[in-house]
C-alpha cells in the first residue's frame, strides 16, 4: 500500500454489515478511499439495525467501540432503534445519534474533509460540527430529503415534524462546502433550502451488487417457485413510504401470480396479517449477500412501490440492483417522481399508478403473456446498469466532488492533533 496522504471522515449511521439502503454505498466508498486514495479513513456510524429496525444481536451489549473493516476504522455509537415508526420515535432515534456523537466524537487526528450521508439528520449535524471544529471542507450527500419524507411518507405525526426536519436540513446543507445529490429531482428542493445552485453536484448512486451467476431455473427450484408461475418480487425495506399494501391487493386481483416480499421492516408483520389466507403471497428473509443477485434474477419481474404522496424525497436504492439483475421492473409510483424518471430513462419496465392493485396486476399479466418481450425489457435494464450505473464511475464522481472541495480556498487549519486510539476494537 502506498503512503497515506489524506485523513477522511465519513459520517453515516448505516454501514456494513448492513446490506440494504445506504449502508453498502457508505461501505464501498470508505473502502475505495482506503484502497485507491491510500487515505486514513474513519467512519462514524451507528449500530447495525437496518432494514429490520432491530439491533444486530452481535452488538446487543455494545455502547461505544471501533471496528476495523477492510482497513477502515468504524467508530460505532449506540442509539435507540424504534421497531415502529412515528415522528416521536424517529425524533428520539435522531436525538440519541446526535447526543452520543457529540458526547464521544471519533478519536482521530484532524480530518482533511468530512463527508456525510444524509439521512440521518443527526449525522449531518454531527458532520457539519466536526468539519467546523477542524476547519475542514464539509460535503453532505443527500440520499433522502427528510423534511419532504416526513410530509410524504405517511408516518404518524409526520406533518408536524416536516417543518422541523426541513429547518435542520437547511442548517446542515447551507453549512456545506458542496452538496451532492443522488438524483436531479432533488435539485429544486435542495435549492429551496438555501443552497446556491453553483454548490450542488449530481453524484448518482451506483449498482453495488454483482450480476447473477446461477441459472434462473436452478434458483427457482431451490426457492420452490414453479417454472410456469409468474413471480413478482419486492426486495428491501417494508416501511410506510413503500405502500406495500398494493402488492397484497394485486395478489388478490391475480391469484395465478405469486407475490414475494423479501426483506424486513416496520410494516412486515402488518403486511403478513393483510395477506392471511392468500396462498400466492410469500414472505422471505433478506437473501444472503452472495445469493442476492441470483434471487433477484430468478423472479419474472421486480417491483418497486411508493405511496402516491411520495414525489421528490427519495429514489429507492434498490433500483440499481434491480437493473443489474436483468429482469423487468414494475414501478407502482407517482409519475412525476424521481423513481419514475429512472424507470423511463432505463426503458426497463412498466410504470403503473401508485396504490392501484388492479393496474399492478394488469402489468404482471402483460409481462406473463410475452416472456420474450419481458426478457428484452429486463436486458435493457442490465445495459443501463452497465453503461450508466457502474461502481467505478459512481465512485469517481464522489472522488471528483471531494477533490473539488479540497481544492477550494479555506482558512488555514489548526495543527493536526496526534492520532489517538483510546477506543478498543471489539
Amino acid at each position: 500500500m502506498g503512503e497515506r496522504h489524506e485523513r477522511l471522515l465519513l459520517v453515516s449511521t448505516n454501514y456494513a454489515p448492513e446490506q440494504a439502503g445506504i449502508g453498502p454505498y457508505a461501505t464501498q466508498l470508505a473502502e475505495h478511499w482506503t484502497r485507491e486514495r491510500h487515505a486514513e479513513v474513519h467512519v462514524l456510524a451507528g449500530l447495525p439495525h437496518y432494514p429490520a429496525w432491530r439491533l444486530d444481536p452481535a452488538y446487543r451489549h455494545v455502547w461505544r467501540t471501533v471496528d476495523e473493516r477492510a482497513g477502515v476504522l468504524v467508530h460505532r455509537r449506540r442509539h435507540t432503534v424504534p421497531p415502529r415508526q412515528t415522528a416521536l420515535r424517529r425524533a428520539l432515534y435522531e436525538a440519541t445519534i446526535l447526543g452520543h456523537g457529540l458526547l464521544a466524537p471519533p478519536r482521530m487526528g484532524r480530518p482533511d474533509a468530512v463527508l456525510a450521508q444524509v439521512p440521518s439528520l443527526a449525522g449531518g449535524l454531527l458532520a457539519a460540527r466536526l468539519a467546523r471544529r477542524h476547519r475542514a471542507p464539509f460535503l453532505p450527500i443527500v440520499q433522502d430529503l427528510m423534511g419532504a419524507a416526513a410530509a410524504q411518507s405517511g408516518i404518524r405525526g409526520g406533518g408536524r415534524a416536516a417543518s422541523a426536519a426541513s429547518a435542520v436540513e437547511r442548517r446542515v446543507l447551507r453549512a456545506a462546502t458542496l452538496v451532492g445529490i443522488i438524483h436531479e429531482s432533488f435539485r429544486p428542493r435542495v435549492a429551496a433550502l438555501g443552497v446556491p445552485g453553483d454548490r450542488i453536484r449530481l453524484v448518482p448512486n451506483w449498482s453495488h451488487v454483482a450480476g447473477p451467476a446461477t441459472p434462473r431455473a436452478a434458483v427457482r427450484a431451490r426457492l420452490g417457485w414453479p417454472q410456469t408461475q409468474t413471480v413478482l418480487l419486492h426486495s428491501g425495506n417494508m416501511g410506510l413510504k413503500q405502500g406495500l399494501e398494493v402488492l397484497i391487493g394485486a395478489a388478490r386481483e391475480a391469484p395465478e401470480i405469486r407475490v414475494v416480499l423479501m426483506g424486513e421492516g416496520s410494516q412486515r408483520e402488518r403486511l403478513r396479517a393483510l395477506a392471511a389466507g392468500l396462498p400466492n403471497v410469500e414472505f422471505l428473509p433478506p437473501a444472503p449477500e452472495a445469493d442476492f443477485p441470483d434471487v433477484l434474477a430468478a423472479a419474472d419481474a421486480l417491483v418497486v412501490t411508493q405511496r402516491a404522496t411520495v414525489l421528490d424525497m427519495s429514489v429507492p436504492s434498490k433500483l440499481t440492483s434491480y437493473f443489474t439483475a436483468g429482469r423487468p421492473v414494475i414501478a407502482s409510483v407517482a409519475d412525476a417522481g424521481g423513481t419514475a424518471q429512472e424507470v423511463r430513462a432505463s426503458d426497463a419496465g412498466w410504470l403503473v399508478p401508485p396504490e392501484h392493485p388492479a393496474a399492478l396486476a394488469a402489468a404482471a399479466r402483460e409481462l406473463a403473456a410475452d416472456p420474450a418481450a419481458a426478457d428484452a425489457i429486463g436486458a435493457r435494464g442490465a445495459d443501463y446498469a452497465r453503461t450508466r450505473l457502474g461502481r467505478a464511475a459512481g465512485l469517481a464522481r464522489v472522488d471528483a466532488l471531494l477533490d473539488e472541495a479540497l481544492a477550494r480556498p479555506r482558512r488555514q487549519p489548526a495543527p493536526p492533533a496526534a492520532h489517538a486510539t483510546e477506543e478498543q476494537p471489539r
